[in-house]
């Protein structure tokens, strides 16, 4: 028996910073400690790399299961992985730290792939204005 799979795919949508967001401008997460945090290895992923990866991709790389396979794990065992990890509801992007502290939003293409665009550019403002995407906020970090 298959499991039922969840995914946190969205397409022409574009999320917002949240309301509470303290940045006033895309600020570039920083290790904690050394160690690099979700927030750091999204912007790794995303900066990078527009429209390369769809959320599901970058949820499970920035996860904790993602994180633990390595390098040398082969195709089969990431796929297993992943299969497991999404067999649960997992927090989409609207919860990643990028749109809720560090002042990027997110948008998903026609495709699912997405790219994230800081708070302060031309580009962000034009997407937030755009009628033909699905206008959503990040998650605010406190109760109203």
């Amino acid at each position: 028996m298959t499991r039922a799979l969840h995914t946190t795919n969205v397409v022409d949508t574009f999320i917002r910073v949240a309301e509470d967001c303290p940045a006033r401008s895309g600020e570039e997460p920083q290790p904690r400690g050394g160690n690099p945090t979700v927030a750091t290895l999204q912007y790794a992923m995303l900066a990078g790399s527009p429209y390369k990866y769809t959320s599901d991709d970058v949820v499970f790389a920035t996860s904790a299961p993602g994180r633990e396979l390595g390098a040398k794990a082969t195709k089969h065992e990431r796929s297993l992985a992943r299969e497991t990890f999404f067999s649960k509801g997992q927090a989409c992007m609207r919860a990643s730290p990028l749109g809720k502290r560090f002042g990027w939003g997110v948008h998903a293409d026609a495709k699912g792939r997405i790219a994230i665009y800081a708070v302060d550019s031309k580009r962000y403002q034009a997407l937030s204005a755009d009628p033909e995407l699905t206008q959503v906020r990040a998650m605010r970090s406190r109760r109203a």
